[in-house]
C-alpha cells in the first residue's frame, strides 16, 4: 500500500472555512512527537527513506507506532511505501533500536487537526519551528497512485489552494534544512 500526500504551506483560517463549507468532518485533534533515527548500515537521507517512532496524545490517551517510510516513488507528490505498527511500551521499543546501532536524529512536533473530505483525510499541520501546513492524503494500491493524486489535487484546488505550491520535502527535511 502507497502513502499518496500532498503538502503546502497555508493559512488554516481560511482552509477551515471552506471545509467548513465543502461539508468536511471535523474527525479530531492530535499532539505527535517524531523522533526519527540515523541506520548503522545505511544513509537514510541518501537512500530517501525514514524510521520514526511517533508518540500520539489524542483525548488523554498516548499511543505509539513505528513507521518505515520508503523512497518517494514519482515526482508529482509525496507517495512512498508505509509500512507501520503498534509499539506497547515506546522507552523499552527505543532500547531495542539502540542496542541494533541506531540513533536519534532530529524530533519533530505537530498538532494536528484532522479532517475528512470524501475518501481523503485533510490535517491542519501547525510544526514546532516551521508553521502553518495543510496536507491531504489517501492511501491506494500501486496501480491507483495516479488517480488517487489526481483527486488530492483536484480537493486541493476546491480549498482554495494552488497544488503547484505543494512542498515534497518531509518536515523532518524542511526542520534540518531551517538549521
Amino acid at each position: 500500500m502507497y502513502e499518496v500526500e500532498l503538502k503546502l504551506r497555508a493559512s488554516h483560517d481560511a482552509v477551515r472555512e471552506r471545509l467548513d463549507a465543502l461539508g468536511a468532518e471535523r474527525t479530531g485533534t492530535v499532539s505527535q512527537v517524531d523522533t526519527y533515527y540515523d541506520a548503522p548500515h545505511r544513509d537514510f537521507a541518501e537512500t530517501d527513506e525514514a524510521l520514526r517512532i511517533r508518540r500520539e496524545e489524542r483525548g488523554g490517551e498516548s499511543v505509539t507506532r513505528v513507521t518505515y517510510k520508503g523512497p518517494l516513488v514519482e515526482a508529482a507528490s509525496k507517495t512512498r511505501e508505509e509500512i507501520e505498527t503498534g509499539v506497547e511500551d515506546h522507552d523499552r521499543f527505543d532500547d531495542i533500536l539502540a542496542a541494533l546501532g541506531f540513533s536519534p536524529a532530529a524530533e519533530v512536533t505537530k498538532d494536528r487537526e484532522r479532517y475528512a473530505l470524501d475518501d481523503y483525510v485533510v490535517t491542519l499541520d501547525t510544526v514546532a519551528g516551521l508553521g502553518e501546513f495543510v496536507e491531504i492524503e489517501r492511501d491506494a494500491p500501486e496501480d491507483a497512485v495516479e488517480s488517487t493524486r489526481q483527486g488530492a489535487v483536484s480537493h486541493l484546488r476546491s480549498l482554495g489552494l494552488d497544488p503547484d505550491d505543494q512542498i515534497r520535502t518531509s518536515y523532518l527535511g524542511l526542520l534540518l534544512d531551517s538549521s
